[in-house]
């Protein structure tokens, strides 16, 4: 079903002030031919990404850009020290970040981790634990991904993963390797779909990066 940009963009709106952790952050929405632009301030990184999450998930989305501008508060500022501090004691708490493999460095707020990991998942996750510390202005996950893994296994495995999902046709999605980098084609009904797919593929082991080239088509119909 095709959507304006203006409904997308009025239901972008009313969903981040649906979401409490976002409603008092001064965030604008602009939307041209289903792309959507954030901008504005936030008063933490971890408002700017729930944002993002967000609109997202909105009908007739095709991507998102996020220009927010993270502007903390008096009170949540933290020297470089204290955030480093907490970033590693965040890491180390976490059970499913091997956090004797990853390096921490902080430069006026922004994060940068730094590392080698098996899975993409403890990559993911060691950002996670990183998002929603006091004084964060950003994070960069330069974290690699290692694993002894065949390219055939790697492929069989993500296109399992997309057959056993509910919410989008794997039929319509073709994967390719090109060495440790998985390249996604094809086509779904809604940039949510997109991303749950490509989430699907970071899964596999030894997926270090994801090109997401799935075109979004909300015409498309759903598998029964």
């Amino acid at each position: 079903m095709f959507r304006s940009d203006t409904d997308i963009q009025k239901d972008i709106v009313e969903e981040l002030k649906w979401d409490p952790s976002i409603g008092k952050q001064d965030i604008a929405v602009a939307v041209r031919d289903g792309v959507v632009t954030l901008s504005g301030f936030a008063d933490s990184y971890a408002a700017k990404w729930r944002a993002e999450q967000d609109a997202s998930r909105v009908k007739g989305v095709k991507a998102v850009a996020n220009d927010v501008e993270v502007k903390l508060p008096s009170s949540s500022t933290r020297p470089d020290p204290d955030i480093a501090h907490a970033a590693v004691d965040a890491l180390r708490w976490n059970i499913f970040v091997p956090h004797d493999r990853i390096k921490v460095k902080v430069e006026k707020g922004w994060v940068t981790l730094e590392g080698e990991v098996e899975w993409n998942y403890q990559k993911e996750e060691a950002e996670r634990a990183i998002r929603n510390l006091t004084g964060v202005r950003g994070v960069s996950n330069l974290i690699t991904v290692r694993s002894h893994v065949t390219a055939s296994d790697v492929k069989k495995k993500i296109q399992e993963a997309l057959e056993r999902g509910a919410e989008f046709d794997a039929d319509r999605i073709t994967v390719e390797l090109d060495g440790n980098k998985v390249i996604l084609r094809g086509i779904v009904r809604s940039y949510a779909e997109s991303k749950d797919a490509e989430r699907a593929a970071r899964k596999a082991p030894g997926v270090s990066e994801v090109e997401n080239k799935l075109v979004v088509d909300p015409t498309v119909v759903a598998p029964v």
